[in-house]
């Protein structure tokens, strides 16, 4: 039995959830979230509880209960409190902009990088080199950040780039000097 699956899922107050067959709905006071979960599994209201149970012992349904079960719970989370991701800008020069809705980054091309901000997600900018995003969804948050920090990645000889809040960057040694 899948550890993270059979664990329930507390239901938050104002947050109602609606499941019709595979479709499961999630509407609370950051927005509203739906994500069709794969057949192998099912959810099952029990109050304000959530249990996803397998309907099945296949190794396919096996695979999927955990998966199925973090989902929704982060789905649930998502809508309640919603999720944010920092990154941080370091470099001589480098700095960020919030214009409206979308993001403006130099760090060393010779133009600025435009991101718009996708539905359901806002930038932050504090302090010129720290970039805070944050929505209701935890998958969508995770990956505009990867791309974020993929226009200039930490660079090992002096650190310059942009990266995870508390990320560690291993440093090597530049080239040794003539004697």
């Amino acid at each position: 039995m899948s550890r993270i699956g059979k664990r329930p899922i507390q239901l938050p107050p104002k947050v109602d959830i609606t499941i019709s067959g595979q479709k499961v709905s999630v509407k609370g006071p950051k927005g509203e979230l739906s994500r069709v979960l794969p057949a192998e599994v099912e959810v099952v209201q029990d109050g304000t509880t959530l249990l996803v149970n397998r309907r099945n012992e296949s190794r396919v349904a096996r695979q999927r209960h955990g998966l199925s079960r973090t989902l929704v719970a982060n789905m649930v989370e998502g809508v309640a409190q919603g999720f944010q991701r920092r990154l941080e800008i370091q470099g001589v020069g480098y700095r960020a902009q919030a214009q409206g809705k979308n993001l403006t980054l130099s760090v060393g091309y010779s133009h600025p990088v435009q991101f718009e901000a996708p539905e359901g997600i806002q930038f932050a900018v504090e302090n010129n080199t720290n970039v805070i995003v944050t929505g209701i969804d935890k998958e969508l948050v995770g990956n505009i950040s990867a791309k974020i920090r993929a226009v200039r990645p930490p660079e090992p000889y002096k650190g310059k780039g942009i990266r995870y809040a508390g990320e560690f960057v291993r440093r090597k040694a530049g080239k040794a000097g003539k004697k």
